[in-house]
């Protein structure tokens, strides 16, 4: 069983997943964590194989050097570790009379319309249930004050609490997050300049020491080492490999760093194997070059696209490979595909065995998705297939990964999915046409921990505008918040009917 989930407070299980035999990770509990590490000590070594240099601190080896001490690569880079305290759940829904649910709707012609209207925000938006709070680790990676951190750690967080090792506690913002990584980006509200770490773009080998700082159980500044113990592990999380330590690791690690001895990230940590939930000295950590890539693109639009095809693939294995008359076991089947996704109007098939793309072999069905996931959406792809005993090549415009679960399912199910519905996610509204005759569109429903919430922002209201430009219907919205984004903002301006008041209120957009 693998679960996903080691914040020390407000802690639940996450989903679960089994794999087989080989790289697979399975039957084992994976509780996020930030800290990787290896086994802590000295290091036994005879005589004959190494000796004392008296003005070097470390020991020499046939194998180059091992040493003494790692104080003085973590006092190096524990300044840049930080703690992560988060504050989430705390507002409940509202309905259309701008009441939390549960409270009766008023109609207009009520002498208590006015009334109830009138209210101020603290009783419009009261709380229904009680805040928890959760904490993790996380490190930041420039001098102005970007944090790397987990997912799964400032997931649903309405406030982000940084503290640092000398005690300094400040607000962050999130720029944005990647459930697939399990990667989060905070931004520090502060404009002072922060003492940082940088990712390593050297080449990890298994054996290579590999040093953590992070907050288990809440403590803080706790410095675990060890080595590096496999590389490429597959821990049933998406396409993507990862990094396995011999961490001591535990809850409240989760989203710091793995060091290398020079101080340097090699890795981001994020599960650990356990049957118990304990630390049993296996950890993962995204490697280096995978975190990189997902942090420059929320850095630039608060999340991150991927190409997508829109099928379902198994492995060819020897069996299938017989079945349907491929020489080598490689490549990967397609047993479904997704109504609705790229691959339903491009010529692909069922049974189709997918053996190269733009040229490249594809081994399986892993190396497939992650090929295909490095390809921007709407690009266009060679996909070359086994089909009837010979090779044929479909070009495929690939689409953008569904950015949900459920606009997954909707797809899968034959459905149509909105596009604006996903945009106008950011706003934390949800949308419908306006009624026969009505301008704008209406709000039917109201995300309590958006800003929108917070500045107001009730179901039953009406958005005229957005940036300036008149809207009629939710994907004219939806292309208010692509110009926005494209020019770099992190809010827009919307003109908001209430009853018969026009407002103007500028709502910030969530990011990821």
């Amino acid at each position: 069983m693998l679960t996903r989930d080691d914040r020390t407070s407000g802690a639940k299980s996450g989903p679960t997943s089994q794999g087989t035999s080989g790289r697979r990770v399975a039957r084992a509990t994976i509780v996020a964590v930030a800290s990787a590490a290896v086994l802590a000590g000295g290091v036994a070594i005879t005589p004959t194989l190494a000796q004392l240099a008296p003005d070097k601190p470390g020991v020499e080896t046939p194998f180059g050097r091992a040493p003494l001490s790692f104080a003085d690569v973590i006092e190096k880079v524990k300044p840049s570790v930080v703690s992560i305290s988060v504050v989430a759940g705390s507002k409940g829904r509202t309905g259309p009379s701008g009441l939390p649910e549960g409270f009766p709707e008023i109609p207009e012609d009520s002498p208590f319309y006015e009334f109830f209207k009138n209210l101020p925000k603290e009783f419009r938006n009261m709380p229904q249930q009680r805040p928890t709070q959760a904490q993790g680790s996380g490190f930041v990676i420039s001098a102005d004050g970007y944090v790397v951190t987990n997912n799964h750690v400032i997931e649903g967080a309405t406030k982000i609490q940084v503290s640092f090792d000398d005690q300094e506690k400040l607000e962050a913002d999130l720029v944005g997050s990647d459930p697939r990584t399990d990667i989060a980006l905070l931004k520090l509200k502060s404009s002072k300049t922060f003492p940082f770490v940088k990712f390593s773009d050297k080449p990890v080998r298994v054996g290579d020491w590999a040093l953590a700082v992070g907050n288990p159980f809440g403590l803080g500044g706790t410095v675990t080492a060890g080595i590096v113990s496999a590389l490429g592990r597959d821990i049933g999380s998406g396409p993507y490999d990862f990094l396995q330590i011999d961490a001591a690791v535990n809850k409240g690690n989760s989203g710091g760093p793995t060091f290398n001895l020079e101080g340097e990230a090699i890795g981001v940590n994020t599960a650990i194997f356990s049957p118990s939930g304990g630390n049993v000295g296996i950890a993962f950590a995204v490697p280096a070059r995978t975190a990189i890539e997902v942090i420059e693109q929320l850095k630039k639009t608060g999340s991150v696209s991927r190409g997508w095809l829109g099928v379902k693939i198994q492995n060819v294995d020897e069996d299938t490979a017989a079945a349907i008359g491929l020489t080598n076991a490689k490549g990967a089947l397609v047993s479904e595909i997704t109504p609705n996704g790229p691959a339903s109007s491009s010529g692909l098939k069922v049974q189709d065995a997918i053996v190269q793309v733009n040229g490249d072999k594809i081994n399986d069905s892993r190396d497939l998705a992650r090929k295909i996931a490095e390809y921007a959406p709407d690009t266009t792809v060679d996909v070359k297939v086994w089909r009837g005993n010979k090779e044929e090549t479909v070009k495929v415009k690939l689409g953008k990964f569904p950015g949900s679960t459920d606009e997954l399912a909707k797809l899968e199910q034959g459905k149509s999915v909105d596009p604006a519905s996903t945009a106008l996610e950011q706003l934390g509204l949800t949308l419908a046409p306006a009624k026969a005759g009505g301008e704008g569109v209406s709000v039917t429903e109201v995300d309590p921990s958006s800003d929108a919430a917070e500045k107001g922002i009730k179901a039953g209201d009406v958005i005229l505008e957005i940036g300036g430009d008149v809207v009629s219907g939710p994907s004219d919205v939806a292309e208010g918040i692509k110009k926005a984004k494209d020019l770099g903002r992190r809010a827009v301006m919307l003109s908001i009917k209430s009853s018969n008041q026009t407002r103007y209120v500028p709502v910030q957009l969530k990011q990821g």
